[in-house]
């Protein structure tokens, strides 16, 4: 799995955890649930960021080999 998926995976958690959260009036819960959620975006975004610059780097390699 990759790290955006990761990433997603993370996010998704933490929504589920927030809800809960929120139900139940559990602020800890709430709050650990939001902070994943943030986590996930960043680690979402690395992942992207690292995507695209493979993209970029095999886009350079098909062009100096012509």
């Amino acid at each position: 799995m990759g790290q955006e998926a990761r990433g997603k995976l993370k996010k998704l958690q933490g929504q589920g955890k927030e809800i809960v959260g929120i139900v139940t009036g559990n602020s800890e819960l709430e709050l650990e649930g939001d902070r994943q959620q943030v986590e996930g975006d960043v680690q979402e975004s690395l992942g992207k960021a690292r995507r695209k610059v493979g993209d970029l780097l095999d886009t350079a390699a098909k062009a100096i080999k012509k």
